[in-house]
């Protein structure tokens, strides 16, 4: 592929115009450092896999395939032809900020990288010890708190939207290949802080009832949605960083834009659905588990010459009792 054409970054163009094999096509020497933060968290989740297998401790296949197949999202859209053409093309980015927004963090997530963090580090007291220390204090700290909570979480993925796009902010972080590396890993990190005590599959600062998570993962959906349909309908561009387009590709920077809208809207629906029916499954499966021990606790009961009644029913019971005997 030749280059002609600069970019705001500094970053080089190339003067062919994107086709579906060149936006699929991998470029590790044009690589966002994203992307190396990808191979970073799967060598970590290996070498966590490693010290369990010498231990003799299993680890659901299913959880390291989704965890490495997040990893390979993130490194794919930033060592990529969608990193590529992402710096000129509006749309191409709005691929990557959904895919990292509500793609990635999705499979990252069901991997339990937590969880395998607890049992794969060293309990010891010593230094050794000290990496899992630190992640037990972020789990159990005001500072985990806050950001788990959804007063923080839901504002952070909406401003992602409005905040970046109808703000100079994004024009800002354009300018330099730093600064749009920095707005890739907050999509990353704002998806991961969003959907991680929705899904709640590793221990969390804050769990929330099956009911207010499933609240908390449709209350940004209307404006996800009306940002789609914003940039979608403008008639005007809304950033600059997309204004110099190569003419050599033949796209009108305006229609680019109203295709990002598209992708946006459209993007939203599908991980929505996903996880509302992940957590209404999880939601199932926790009160057939309560009613299996709370039958169980009834045999148990019986087997002892009980009545197997309900606990607090019998202690409603026994305290009506005493009501009536104290007042007759």
């Amino acid at each position: 592929m030749g280059h002609e054409h600069g970019g705001m970054s500094g970053m080089t163009l190339p003067d062919l115009p994107p086709t579906a094999g060149r936006l699929l096509a991998l470029y590790p020497g044009a690589a966002s450092p994203v992307a190396w933060v990808a191979v970073g968290l799967a060598v970590l989740y290996l070498a966590g896999l490693v010290r369990l297998h010498r231990r003799g401790i299993g680890w659901p296949v299913l959880r390291t395939v989704s965890f490495l197949a997040g990893c390979a999202s993130v490194f794919y859209v930033g060592a990529s032809g969608l990193q590529t053409y992402g710096m000129a093309l509006f749309s191409v980015h709005m691929v990557q900020h959904m895919v990292l927004t509500m793609m990635s963090p999705l499979a990252l997530l069901i991997g339990a990288p937590v969880t395998l963090a607890l049992r794969a580090l060293s309990t010891s007291r010593g230094p050794a010890g000290a990496p899992r220390r630190l992640v037990l204090w972020g789990l159990h700290s005001r500072l985990g708190q806050v950001v788990a909570n959804p007063a923080f979480t839901v504002p952070l993925f909406i401003a992602s939207l409005y905040g970046v796009y109808f703000t100079p902010i994004f024009d800002d972080l354009m300018r330099t290949a730093p600064g749009h590396a920095l707005m890739l890993l907050h999509f990353l990190v704002t998806g991961l802080l969003f959907f991680g005590p929705i899904l709640a599959v590793d221990p969390w600062p804050r769990r929330s009832g099956h009911a207010a998570r499933m609240f908390e993962l449709m209350l940004p959906a209307p404006f996800h949605a009306f940002f789609g349909v914003i940039v979608m309908m403008s008639s005007h561009l809304l950033v600059t960083s997309f204004v110099a387009t190569p003419t050599s590709w033949g796209i009108d920077p305006l229609s680019d834009q109203s295709a990002a809208g598209g992708i946006a809207w459209a993007f939203g629906e599908l991980p929505t659905v996903l996880v509302l029916t992940v957590v209404f499954f999880q939601w199932s499966r926790s009160e057939e588990r309560a009613n299996r021990a709370a039958e169980r606790a009834r045999d148990r009961a019986i087997a002892r010459g009980e009545s197997g009644e309900d606990p607090a029913l019998t202690a409603y019971n026994e305290h009506l009792r005493k009501l009536a005997a104290q007042n007759p």
